[in-house]
């Protein structure tokens, strides 16, 4: 059975992967289409809705 310290540092890591996962899906997503796509848009395309 773990100790409290290593549940707590457990707990960290689970919290801080969870808010990554969250803030860096979608930039992954566009990340992953723009770079795959054929042909590659211009980058102020994707990230300007006047352009």
């Amino acid at each position: 059975m773990p100790s409290e310290e290593t549940r707590e540092r457990i707990l960290k890591v689970v919290e801080l992967g969870r808010t990554v996962m969250h803030y860096g899906w979608i930039p992954m997503i566009i990340y992953m289409g723009y770079t795959r796509s054929s042909p590659q848009p211009m980058f102020i395309k994707l990230i300007s809705p006047l352009a």
